[in-house]
């Protein structure tokens, strides 16, 4: 999920936990008015860099037994590890997701986001959406004209739902197929699709929380500038054991995120209805 709602083009940089990766961001160029025969005015364009901290790892270490290994007819090692690689990418997919909340821009969430119309009801703790088939498309295109209110580009933007927001999609009238224009409609071939310039994914990793006794869900719109993501599984290795006769496998991911572009992203705080 986090390959393809983040700037994750910085993972080859990774030696190890503590490192710090220097994004070069892009320099806002200003546009200025032009009259025939004027003289022109050069620009000394100048960004800042961002640190992006590899702070975070996460582990995992198993024992295979010398007389399991001898009583089983399949390979143990190899299908541990991938169990724990599968394992490992939903982990850390939850603790980035779990963590990009705080920093979203305030004119992206809340009761009264909207940079320039301050009146869009995105939800808030205490005042959650309670998101229908009915409904469910309008918010969307709320989280829409939050972005395009920020001018954030059309181009590469996402919205990540939780998999009971996908079905109220699909029973919703996004089964018309002209509202996704794939000339077959959604509730025939399963597939979401795009919807207002957003292309639609499902993950049951979104944070969530009981607010109200509802269990609520943080919702993200935005594009790939707005969280830069770089993680590197630094040691898998193999090694006897001490305390009994086994082999020991275990592997350690290291990884950091950032909200580097605020603006750029978007929050819905809903729940089912």
């Amino acid at each position: 999920m986090l390959s393809v709602v983040t700037n994750n083009d910085y993972a080859g940089e990774i030696s190890g936990q503590g490192d710090k990766v220097i994004i070069r961001t892009v320099p806002t160029l200003q546009i200025n008015d032009y009259s025939s025969g004027q003289n022109l005015t050069s620009q000394r364009p100048t960004a800042s860099n961002i640190e992006l901290l590899i702070d975070q790892g996460k582990y995992w270490q198993a024992v295979v037994d010398d007389v399991q290994a001898v009583q089983a007819d399949i390979d143990l090692m190899n299908m541990w590890s991938a169990d724990a690689a599968e394992q490992m990418k939903i982990a850390i997919d939850t603790a980035v997701l779990g963590g990009i909340a705080p920093d979203v821009s305030a004119d992206n969430k809340g009761t009264t986001a909207g940079r320039i119309s301050n009146n869009i009801n995105l939800g808030t703790t205490g005042s959650a959406i309670a998101l229908t088939k009915v409904n469910v498309i309008d918010y969307i295109l709320d989280l829409g004209q939050t972005l395009d209110e920020q001018n954030v580009p059309e181009t590469g933007r996402w919205v990540i739902l939780p998999a009971w927001a996908c079905t109220l999609l699909k029973k919703s009238d996004l089964k018309d197929a002209s509202l996704t224009g794939d000339g077959t409609s959604v509730i025939r071939n399963g597939r979401l699709g795009m919807l207002d310039r957003f292309t639609l994914y499902s993950s049951n990793l979104l944070p969530h929380v009981t607010d109200s006794t509802f269990d609520t869900f943080s919702i993200f719109a935005g594009t790939k500038d707005a969280v830069a993501y770089a993680s590197q599984l630094t040691k898998v290795e193999t090694l006897r054991a001490e305390s009994t006769f086994g082999d020991i496998m275990r592997g350690l991911n290291v990884f950091g995120f950032k909200v580097r572009k605020p603006e750029a992203i978007a929050t819905l705080y809903a729940y089912k209805g």
